[in-house]
């Protein structure tokens, strides 16, 4: 057989085989499975965001040449990020003030870690080993040096760049890549000094892309690290968070409180959703301050959802109807649909980012539901690229790819 061939029959096996292990009833659509993660069952390795089955599908596809994967790896490894002549820039304190004010080492650390993703990705899909080399060069970099995070936007700073270190790090420590043991102790301990203390603070007054983003950067430190506790926080996080942020009409006539939050009273309820009064389905809590920043909550919920699928756990299932109806209604006025003036006045900003991928692959592939609108631009704005701060190459990774 040849070597396409050996890695298409992986390709169709390791579904079948993760499938076995964390799920149990019928496969067809994902609908009647029940996942269920056996209590102290062993985390899934490579299973933050991606899985090995996904790695193993798009290293096909771009064999082959099929589109709209091929494009979406040349993309990636013609990026700045891609580079073999890349240089990681670490910084012993990290300090991220907010609005536009000038930080110290934010953009360095964001990039520095998308890149070593990146660097992990063309590894993946080349066995070149020197991207795996330089995935590692970077992460060695940070792990040697960084410390702290300080400034108001701490949290936010090590969700983006956290989320993306724990996506790099699975993926170069289970394919083989040949990190040495006490460079991944480090690695981890750099998680869980660094970066799981920030992430786990408790937000309820913030906006709601913070608390995804930050659960987003949780749960796949927590898998890395094999951290059972830090787990289950994020679960409970995202069943707390994901209902308070996006609106479906049997929440009542007002959208959920998040938990722990002062907002309590219409009046607040109004101006935390950025001066919304009428709720429908799909609208988010930020959709009129911009689309921006839904896409991330979108994104966050979607890389949540995905990385718990991979360990036996469906919260996808958990939030199913609320997950389509906002892909589906921000899909359909960033594409350019008019707003109705019940709809933030009229006036919305239309500038959501690669956010839908993850989201969209459920839904159509794993449900097959139809999500027309969310297809529609996906497909037009394909190869999803990367936002610079926690979204990367998810056309890659994800478009048509439901493997496990």
């Amino acid at each position: 057989m040849s070597s396409v061939g050996r890695r298409m029959a992986a390709a169709l096996l390791a579904p079948l085989l993760v499938g076995l292990m964390v799920s149990c009833g019928a496969t067809t659509h994902g609908r009647s499975v029940v996942r269920a993660r056996s209590k102290g069952a062993a985390f899934v390795h490579p299973g933050v965001l991606v899985s090995k089955a996904q790695l193993d599908a798009a290293r096909t596809h771009v064999d082959e040449g099929k589109q709209p994967w091929l494009n979406a790896f040349l993309d990636m490894r013609d990026s700045k990020y891609g580079s073999y002549a890349y240089r990681a820039q670490p910084y012993e304190t990290v300090e991220c003030p907010p609005d536009a004010a000038a930080g110290h080492g934010c953009v360095e650390e964001r990039e520095d870690a998308i890149a070593a993703y990146t660097q992990a990705l063309l590894w993946s899909v080349t066995g070149e080993r020197k991207h795996a080399g330089k995935a590692i060069e970077i992460m060695d970099a940070w792990s040697a040096r960084v410390r702290r995070h300080t400034a108001a936007n701490a949290g936010l700073q090590t969700a983006w760049a956290g989320s993306t270190w724990a996506r790099a790090a699975e993926i170069v420590r289970h394919t083989g890549a040949g990190w040495p043991r006490a460079d991944v102790a480090r690695f981890k301990t750099m998680l869980r000094t660094a970066y799981l203390p920030e992430v786990t603070r408790e937000v309820p007054d913030f906006n709601g892309n913070w608390d995804l983003v930050m659960t987003d950067a949780a749960i796949g430190m927590a898998v890395f690290l094999d951290d059972q506790q830090a787990f289950d926080h994020a679960l409970k996080r995202f069943r707390e968070r994901v209902p308070a942020y996006f609106y479906l009409r049997k929440d009542g006539k007002e959208p959920v409180t998040p938990a722990g939050s002062t907002v309590d009273t219409p009046q607040k309820m109004t101006t935390y959703w950025f001066g919304q009064r009428r709720y429908e389905d799909g609208v988010a809590q930020e959709t009129c301050r911009n689309f921006k920043h839904v896409g991330y909550a979108l994104a966050a919920t979607a890389h949540i959802a995905e990385t718990a699928w991979h360990q036996g756990v469906d919260l996808y299932r958990e939030v199913e109807d609320r997950l389509r109806a906002a892909v589906s209604f921000h899909a359909r006025y960033q594409s350019g649909e008019p707003a109705p003036r019940w709809l933030c006045g009229g006036r919305i900003d239309r500038n959501m980012g690669p956010d839908l991928e993850v989201a969209l692959n459920h839904l159509e592939g794993r449900l097959g539901d139809r999500v027309p609108a969310a297809r529609t631009y996906a497909e037009r704005t394909r190869p999803a690229g990367t936002d610079d701060l926690f979204v990367a190459w998810e056309t890659l990774t994800h478009a048509g790819n439901p493997a496990a």
